[in-house]
């Protein structure tokens, strides 16, 4: 049972890590942080901090490392490191951090459909676990439109006791970035699909290449070097490579060390239950970013993004509970072989 729930629990730990990244880092941006910028030292920091954790763990069980790896894991850098994260950041850079999360939960559809035609998934829509993923699909994407567009009335709670002052003078302070209705979800809806694409890649590698923190540390020492290549053709200014400012440093060193140990979780979680099952936590970020930014952030809350959650919620355990069966029947499947 507890190596059943395992996975489960390592995704909602991601997610978490994931809202937490979000936050911080549209207080660096709105600070006047290029986003390529902070993209880049995510990548450096985030090599950094896994190394250490692929050679003490895995040098004895390592697989060797071919050729046909090193372009995988080439290939899966530029696709979910480089071309993932530069796009997000720079659609964060022009629209709200919620509205980021609600549009990142495009993904378990986009992971779906690019993962049939591969022979990751199967639809089965005759079956009632197909009929599941369907329809909890429909739902956690129905949620986060859901608390895209529609506000509703303001729902009357008491004040945040933890609101961060900082937070406030921060988004006060920011007249160099204005919200972009269009750019901004175009660029992260474009994330999106590279990440989708990472995750094809990944549940390939992994069943050649099972050294989940060495093939994140090869991924995000090659992502550093791209994203530093394109930050430094993009910011040409000593200053605006500068970690003086605390929330600056503070979101490249939250940023690389945690995004790099939810890389190394997800890895193996695509390993045990496959890409579209990891892809489906994603709703979650939103949720938490709604209660974060209240509890933080002192956002208000509104009968739209309490609905678009619950909905989220339902569509994920319907979801969960469509793959669980499906597993389930692959296994008497196999075993009655």
């Amino acid at each position: 049972m507890a190596r059943e729930l395992l996975p489960c629990l390592a995704m909602i730990l991601v997610q978490f890590g994931f809202a937490g990244i979000n936050l911080i880092s549209k207080l660096a941006l709105d600070a006047g942080m290029n986003p390529f910028v902070l993209v880049a030292y995510r990548q450096v920091f985030s090599a950094l901090t896994i190394s250490p954790f692929a050679y003490l763990w895995e040098r004895k069980t390592r697989p060797r490392v071919t050729i046909q790896i090193l372009c995988q894991i080439f290939l899966s850098s530029i696709v979910g490191a480089t071309l993932n994260q530069c796009l997000f950041f720079l659609g964060l850079k022009f629209t709200t951090s919620t509205i980021a999360s609600a549009l990142g939960n495009l993904l378990p559809a986009i992971t779906f459909i690019i993962a049939v035609p591969f022979g990751l998934e199967r639809v089965g829509i005759k079956k009632r676990s197909g009929k599941a993923k369907v329809l909890g699909t429909i739902l956690c994407v129905g949620g986060a439109m859901l608390m895209s567009v529609y506000k509703g009335r303001f729902i009357n709670i008491m004040e945040s006791s933890i609101h961060w002052r900082y937070a406030e003078s921060m988004h006060k302070t920011d007249s160099s970035t204005k919200s972009n209705m269009f750019l901004g979800p175009l660029l992260i809806f474009a994330g999106c699909i590279a990440w989708s694409l990472w995750f094809i890649i990944q549940a390939k590698m992994s069943k050649t290449f099972v050294a989940p923190y060495s093939s994140t540390a090869l991924l995000c020492f090659m992502a550093s070097i791209q994203c530093g290549v394109i930050g430094i053709c993009v910011e040409h200014n000593i200053s605006g490579w500068s970690l003086k400012s605390h929330i600056r440093l503070i979101t490249a060193l939250c940023s690389g060390v945690v995004g790099s140990l939810v890389i190394c979780i997800m890895s193996w979680c695509i390993e045990k239950r496959g890409p579209l099952y990891v892809s489906m936590f994603n709703p979650l970020v939103l949720v938490i970013v709604a209660v974060m930014g209240w509890a933080i952030l002192n956002e208000k809350l509104y009968m739209g993004s309490a609905l678009g959650s619950a909905l989220i919620v339902v569509g994920l355990y319907v979801v969960l509970r469509g793959k669980e069966k499906e597993m389930d029947r692959i296994s008497i499947d196999n075993g009655l072989r």
